[in-house]
């Protein structure tokens, strides 16, 4: 056996977002465990950087964070959409922009010990300027900081989140093989 099969599944809470179960499974070895398993839809987020290479950060109020945290504009997967849809949506309500190139920086796992959710990365460029439509229960603040900065922020702490920190660094990455590349092309 090369995957987990689930024998039995006890429901301990179904929210709007969210499906919390307790789940008896069978490991690829055999051995038969019990998990606290919490289910999720999944996520898109977007690192959006304009032509002097600012990426568009957000801060906002997270509760469950105890405070403000910098983020890249994201959000959950709806029913019927592709993590594309949604990070296109998420980056018009949330930052105000749409952008005309798209390019997969991969996925992530936020906390697979526990939760199933999985978060779909993306950069964006040839941006546009529209108004935003943030949702009744979001306190959200929208800055542009260079990329550098950013990154900055990154390694020194003051950007904790998860995903924004993975994308960021891959993003940086990308744009960075990107330059290698034409440098060496240019020195042929």
């Amino acid at each position: 056996m090369t995957e987990a099969r689930i024998l039995k599944r006890e429901p301990v809470f179904q929210g709007r977002v969210i499906d919390v179960a307790l789940e008896t499974v069978a490991m690829p070895t055999g051995q038969e465990v019990q998990l606290e398993i919490i289910r999720h839809p999944g996520g898109a987020a977007t690192v959006a950087l304009d032509e002097q290479d600012r990426v568009c950060l957000l801060r906002q109020f997270r509760h469950a964070a105890d405070g403000w945290l910098w983020e890249l504009p994201a959000g959950k997967i709806d029913p019927g959409e592709t993590p594309r849809d949604t990070a296109t949506r998420e980056l018009a309500e949330e930052a105000g922009l749409t952008a005309e190139d798209w390019t997969d920086l991969g996925r992530m796992h936020s906390s697979p010990g526990v939760f199933t959710e999985v978060i779909h990365l993306w950069m964006a460029r040839g941006l546009t300027r529209q108004p935003h439509a943030h949702e009744q229960d979001e306190l959200i603040e929208i800055h542009w900081l260079p990329l550098a900065q950013a990154l900055d922020w990154c390694n020194d702490g003051e950007i904790t989140d998860a995903k924004t920190l993975i994308g960021l660094y891959r993003a940086h990455g990308m744009i960075k093989s990107a330059l290698e590349m034409l440098s060496e092309d240019a020195g042929c």
